[in-house]
């Protein structure tokens, strides 16, 4: 366990300290603005489709290291996906962080299992997610209260 901890805070540093996915898609065509009041965090998710596959995800804002490496690693791993495989992806995830069981998730995906320890952080982790899964839904505005 400690080296998925040891993993957790690498990963999670190394994001939020040097984000890949940060700026607005281009072109853009869902836009989510998720805000998580108790944390201060409040990112905006742009996403670019083709048909309906992702072909590219970025976020800008402001937010706490889980926040934002959460969001980064998001944009990686829905690129190229399909709507149902980011709204599959969400659902899994959100059950890691939360604790409701040990779904399948991308390995990059998997270091956040830590966050289920720290249910105040959970929030954090899956503004991000909220925020993109409201987007395609159409809906443009998200918060975690």
């Amino acid at each position: 366990m400690s080296d998925l901890r040891e993993l957790y805070l690498e990963m999670v540093t190394d994001h939020a300290k040097n984000p890949r996915h940060r700026g607005k898609a281009e072109p853009c065509d869902c836009i989510g603005t998720g805000n998580n009041p108790l944390c201060g965090d409040k990112l905006v998710v742009t996403v670019h489709l083709d048909g309906d596959t992702i072909e590219d995800v970025k976020f800008d804002g402001e937010g706490c290291a889980i926040s934002v490496a959460s969001a980064d690693l998001m944009a990686e791993v829905l690129s190229g996906k399909s709507v149902d495989d980011a709204k599959e992806l969400f659902s899994g995830f959100h059950e890691l962080v939360a604790g409701e069981g040990t779904p399948e998730v991308p390995k990059k995906l998997a270091v956040f299992s830590g966050v289920r320890e720290f249910p105040m952080r959970v929030k954090c982790a899956t503004l991000a997610w909220h925020t993109v899964i409201a987007a395609l839904n159409g809906s443009e505005e998200v918060t975690t209260e």
